[in-house]
């Protein structure tokens, strides 16, 4: 099985911009460990969008 290409780079971008790791750091993740960290980037963000 193989994962979305579209999908991939919308996990880089999203860690990249909000941890300002680089791309090589993104890219030696796992891919469990890199959901992860996107879904806990959308719960900060969230959190701090509902604060106002």
């Amino acid at each position: 099985m193989t994962y979305a290409t579209d999908r991939l780079h919308e996990e880089i971008a999203y860690i990249a911009y909000h941890f300002h790791w680089g791309l090589d750091d993104i890219l030696d993740l796992e891919h469990a460990d890199r959901r992860r960290y996107t879904e806990r980037v959308v719960d900060l963000v969230t959190r701090a969008s509902a604060k106002g």
